[in-house]
């Protein structure tokens, strides 16, 4: 191996290393910038960030408020799970049998225009104010991106591909599984990430109108009593857990499409 090659190689393995980090620098310089403004000029709607980390430390790390996070998290995490299941499985439906995308796509397109918030009293009357009402409203507001991206990645599924395992006799099975999801995952992880966002946005908007636990409502408890360091470490705890979420779910996504990658790295080259 050339002392060339070995220099580049070593180059791009320091690029690698130091990647996850440069996405660190405008936070860190964000969080400097507010901590040293806010001690100078502290006011009451707006407590200085040290006072708001202080507060944060007690209340969320060796606090009993703890004990909100898992409402939240277990509602968030069943509801999103199950808009994948169901946003999948439709998507796969619709795309494979045009007819009855036709036969369905008026509904849909009308339930879709509603707003998920709007039907809070319907669903707290069907359901109660429970966690079954939170799981609801996270799976109708979340799983419209993952049906309508589902669809689409299958309907622009290469014709060379689809010629080729149809010419092979694949079974159903086979054929679903191994070409047809595969081949639209990019497209589905697209949008199961804008619906990851979504979920978090929607459990915690319920827990604020009908919850009597979580996040959310331990924020409007905190605004209601005028607690608003309360409220702003309820703030920062869910910047925290949205940046985490995102964080793993781009782990899970580079695994998953693996492939993809090395194959658009390959036709690049």
């Amino acid at each position: 191996m050339s002392a060339e090659t070995l220099g580049v190689r070593r180059s791009i393995n320091a690029r690698r290393l130091l990647l996850p980090f440069v996405g660190l620098i405008i936070p860190v310089i964000g969080v400097t910038a507010w901590w040293i403004l806010s001690a100078q000029k502290p006011s009451f709607y707006f407590p200085s960030l040290a006072t708001i980390w202080d507060r944060f430390v007690h209340t969320w790390l060796l606090g009993g408020a703890t004990a909100e996070i898992w409402p939240t998290l277990s509602s968030l995490f069943l509801g999103y799970a199950a808009a994948t299941l169901v946003g999948i499985t439709l998507g796969v439906v619709f795309a494979l049998l045009p007819s009855v995308n036709r036969f369905f796509a008026p509904l849909l397109e009308f339930v879709r225009a509603v707003p998920g918030l709007a039907l809070i009293p319907l669903f707290v009357i069907a359901l109660g104010v429970g966690i079954e009402t939170k799981i609801g409203l996270v799976i109708f507001g979340a799983v419209w991106p993952i049906l309508l991206n589902t669809v689409d990645g299958i309907r622009s599924q290469d014709l060379t591909i689809r010629d080729t395992v149809f010419s092979y006799r694949l079974r159903f099975r086979d054929r679903l599984f191994r070409v047809v999801l595969p081949s639209a995952s990019p497209q589905i992880m697209a949008g199961m990430k804008v619906s990851l966002s979504i979920s978090v946005i929607v459990v915690i908007a319920t827990e604020m109108v009908v919850s009597i636990n979580g996040i959310g409502n331990f924020l409007l408890k905190a605004q209601a009593g005028f607690d608003l360091t309360g409220m702003w470490s309820g703030l920062i705890l869910m910047g925290i857990i949205g940046y985490l979420l995102n964080v793993i779910f781009e782990l899970v996504e580079r695994r998953v499409l693996r492939w993809h990658r090395a194959m658009y790295e390959g036709n690049r080259r």
